[in-house]
């Protein structure tokens, strides 16, 4: 019975300690809105796609519209490793 009790305090323990988990991961997200965006997409009367966080910019946008996001990802890995980025991130609020 003793044991039985022991795992149930252990069980609830856990089940508190992974909803206070993702409690704090829930809080840490930012609101997804306007203003929020990640690239920009400029389409006419010139091409240009920019990623906002990383500051990396293409005139092919038709490639990234298909798919083509290498760089942006290569540029959020190299960020997220070494550090850097552009100076200010633009936003549209």
């Amino acid at each position: 019975m003793a044991w039985d009790m022991l795992r149930a305090k252990l069980f609830e323990a856990e089940v508190k300690r992974r909803e206070d988990k993702a409690i704090a991961l829930q809080d840490a997200k930012t609101d997804i809105g306007w203003g929020h965006q990640i690239r920009s997409y400029v389409l006419n009367p010139y091409q240009m796609v920019k990623d906002l966080r990383t500051g990396v910019s293409t005139s092919d946008s038709e490639g990234v519209l298909n798919g083509d996001l290498d760089m942006f990802m290569q540029a959020a890995l190299a960020q997220k490793a070494f550090g850097g980025g552009p100076d200010s991130v633009e936003d549209v609020e």
